[in-house]
């Protein structure tokens, strides 16, 4: 994913309503094109890199690394770079850039520490692990926190809500074990396409699939109420 993530209680502010005195300043967007290239440019980057140092090795203080490891290596930076780009230019991070670019350092870390990429690997598994427990968490105790992972989805109600967390939860779970199972079983040209070009269109196929949903559940500006969706 990756792959990437988007309030509630600001969206029924008209477009011309000041922020509340002392509250906090409203996000400032930013272009698609610069939007895109901030949250898949380090991915394609690190496609390009794993496709030209595949076979290869470099050698730092006595210690050989193959070619997906200094892949990983020029990744961290640039997810990091990327990630406080768009802080500066937005004013804010949401919670899945936020935990994606810490995932990345620790497990990458690690990686290269122990010069074994599947710490690597096994960053889009424990993402949406976490991601799939919270929000199973947050629907059994009434809190759909869907809010809480993305900044930017459309308002809906609370049957809306309901089913889309329930439903994105379920995904990540299925995800995690899809990570798991391709990166155990096939070669790792296979997952790092799988990583770079799957796991963001499976993502985005799965949001377009809930427009009936949207259309049904979202607020609709005057009781906010939605239709009932099979």
């Amino acid at each position: 994913m990756t792959q990437d993530s988007h309030s509630i209680p600001n969206a029924q502010a008209g477009p011309d309503t000041p922020p509340a005195e002392g509250g906090p300043a409203a996000p400032r967007r930013i272009a698609p094109w610069l939007k895109f290239t901030l949250e898949f440019g380090p991915i394609l980057a690190f496609f390009v890199a794993y496709g030209r140092l595949k076979g290869a090795s470099v050698t730092v203080a006595g210690t050989s690394y193959d070619g997906f490891l200094v892949a990983t290596a020029l990744f961290i930076p640039l997810i990091l770079v990327a990630t406080a780009i768009s802080w500066r230019l937005t004013g804010r991070l949401s919670r899945m850039q936020a935990m994606t670019a810490v995932l990345v350092v620790i497990l990458g870390g690690l990686g290269l520490w122990f010069n074994d990429e599947r710490f690597f690997k096994m960053k889009p598994t424990v993402l949406y692990l976490l991601f799939g427990g919270l929000l199973f968490f947050g629907l059994a105790s009434g809190r759909p926190w869907l809010e809480w992972a993305f900044d930017e989805l459309i308002p809906l109600d609370e049957a809306g809500w309901r089913k889309l967390t329930f439903r994105l939860a379920s995904l990540f779970l299925v995800l995690a074990a899809l990570n798991e199972l391709i990166w155990r079983l096939f070669s790792t040209d296979a997952w790092v396409s799988f990583k770079t070009f799957g796991l963001p269109a499976i993502l985005f196929g799965f949001f377009m699939l809930q427009s009936r949903l949207f259309r049904r559940h979202g607020h609709t500006g005057d009781d906010g109420a939605g239709g009932p969706e099979n």
